[in-house]
C-alpha cells in the first residue's frame, strides 16, 4: 500500500481505521452511580466498528496467502461489515460482493454500492417485517453467500469464524481502551453479533486487569447466548440476537448476560443524541442501556466501558429517528 510522503497525512482510508476516541458520558450518566466510557467506533471511515475486522481479515488473508491479487471477496453482512470490506477492497483493488437481507436498512446497501461493491439483496422469510431480521432470514443470506463463493471462486471474509475478527479487537480496540482510560476498567459490555468485539476486548482488558468483568448484551426475547428460548426473533436491534451456531467463541469467560428491549435501546440512542451529541444506531443504544443497568446493579459506583458501534446515519429510514 502506498504511503503519504508527508508525516502528517495517511496513505489511504484504510490507515484511518482505529484510534477512535473514548468519551465519558457525563451528561447521560449524571443520574447514575458511576461512569460510562464509550468508544466512538462510528467515527471509523465506514462509520462502524466493523471497519476494524474488515481490515484485519483482509490483511491476515493476504499474509497467509488465502487471498490473491484481483480475487473477488464475498461476505454476508447486515451492512456494517460489508461497508468496511467495501472500503478496504476499494483501496486494495479487490472486487467485493456483499450479500444482505432486504430486512436491513437500505442506507447500508446504498453506501456499499457507492463504495464500489456489488450488493446482492436476499428476500426475507414470509412474514418477516422490514427492519427486523431473524435468524431464519440470515440463514437464507448464508446459503446465497455459499453459492456465490463457489460460483465466483471467491475468498469468503467469514466474519463469523475468521480469526481476524477476534484479532482486530484483541490487538487494537482493547489496548486502545486501556491506554485512553488510563485506569483499571471495572466492567465491559457489548452487544454481541459475531462475538469478535466482545471476545477480543475481553481478552485484552483481562490480560491487563484480571478483575475486569465482561458482560454480553443481547436483545430481549432473543438471548440465545444466555441459553434462553428464542421468543422474539424479529427484534429491531440489527446485527445480533441470531440463533445461529458457532457465532461466539466458547472459550471466552462471560461474567453475565444483559437483555435490552427495543424500547430501551431506542430511548438510550435518542438520549445520547440529545444529551451528548452522539448520533448512533440501535445496538449502540442497547450497549449504553446495558451499561446503565450495570451501574444500577452489580457495578454501582464503578466504571463501565462499552462501544458505540455505528452511526445513526445508517438508520434514517427507520423510526429510530422519526
Amino acid at each position: 500500500m502506498t504511503t503519504c510522503p508527508h508525516d502528517h497525512c495517511l496513505g489511504s482510508a484504510v490507515e484511518a481505521i482505529g484510534d477512535t476516541p473514548l468519551v465519558d458520558l457525563q451528561r447521560f450518566a449524571a443520574h447514575l452511580h458511576g461512569r460510562i466510557l464509550t468508544k466512538l467506533e462510528y467515527l471509523n471511515p465506514g462509520y462502524s466498528k466493523k471497519d476494524r475486522i474488515a481490515r484485519q481479515i483482509i490483511e491476515d488473508a493476504e499474509q497467509e496467502g488465502a487471498l490473491h491479487p484481483g480475487q473477488t471477496v464475498v461476505e454476508l453482512t447486515s451492512g456494517n461489515t460489508g461497508t468496511g470490506l467495501a472500503l478496504v477492497c476499494a483501496v486494495k483493488g479487490y472486487p467485493f460482493v456483499a450479500v444482505m437481507s432486504r430486512g436491513n436498512s437500505p442506507e447500508r446497501a446504498r453506501m456499499m454500492a457507492a463504495l464500489g461493491a456489488e450488493v446482492v439483496l436476499v428476500d426475507q422469510l414470509p412474514g418477516s417485517p422490514l427492519g427486523q431480521v431473524s435468524g431464519g432470514d440470515l440463514e437464507r443470506v448464508d446459503r446465497e453467500t455459499v453459492r456465490l463463493v463457489a460460483e465466483r471462486n471467491a475468498f469468503r471474509a467469514d466474519q463469523f469464524h475468521h480469526h481476524g475478527n477476534f484479532r482486530a479487537h484483541y490487538l487494537h480496540t482493547g489496548p486502545e481502551i486501556l491506554r485512553q482510560a488510563g485506569e483499571p476498567i471495572d466492567a465491559f459490555c457489548d452487544f454481541v453479533g459475531t462475538g469478535g468485539t466482545f471476545a477480543g476486548c475481553a481478552a485484552a482488558l483481562r490480560e491487563a486487569h484480571p478483575g475486569t468483568r465482561c458482560y454480553v448484551v443481547e436483545p430481549e426475547g432473543a438471548a440465545v447466548l444466555a441459553g434462553l428460548p428464542l421468543v422474539r426473533p424479529n427484534h429491531r436491534i440489527q446485527g445480533g440476537g441470531y440463533a445461529l451456531p458457532n457465532l461466539f467463541p466458547q472459550s471466552v469467560r462471560i461474567d453475565g448476560f444483559l437483555e435490552v428491549s427495543d424500547e430501551e435501546a431506542i430511548s438510550a440512542a435518542r438520549g445520547l443524541a440529545r444529551m451528548e451529541g452522539l448520533f448512533v444506531g440501535f445496538s449502540s443504544g442497547a450497549n449504553v442501556a446495558a451499561a446503565s443497568k450495570l451501574l444500577q446493579g452489580p457495578c454501582r459506583g464503578q466504571t463501565v466501558v462499552t462501544i458505540l458501534n455505528d452511526s445513526g446515519l445508517k438508520y434514517l429510514s427507520t423510526d429510530l429517528w422519526a
